[in-house]
């Protein structure tokens, strides 16, 4: 059986946390090879995050549309953290 919405939502959250390092230090972000801002990328990921967080927590039910630009933002700022060197594949 699939999961709901909400649910589906709720994995993506997290697996995104799992897969994004949010708690690098900034000077290890920041470096001389960079392709695209990493630490804009990390905070602008990071409200998204939060935001639906949030709107899950208040009741909100998103639609796949929702979980597929989640999941489409997550997958293309996580290429580009894997570009500067700060993810490894699993």
């Amino acid at each position: 059986m699939k999961p709901d919405t909400t649910t589906a939502m709720r994995n993506l959250i997290a697996e995104i946390r799992r897969a994004i390092p949010f708690g690098t230090p900034m000077a290890s972000v920041c470096s001389d090879n960079c392709n695209g801002c990493s630490m804009k990328l990390l905070e602008f990921l990071d409200m998204e995050l939060i935001d639906w967080e949030r709107r899950l927590h208040a009741g909100e039910v998103p639609n796949f549309g929702d979980i597929a630009r989640l999941a489409k933002t997550g997958r293309k700022i996580y290429q580009v953290m894997k570009k500067n060197g700060l993810v490894n594949p699993p």
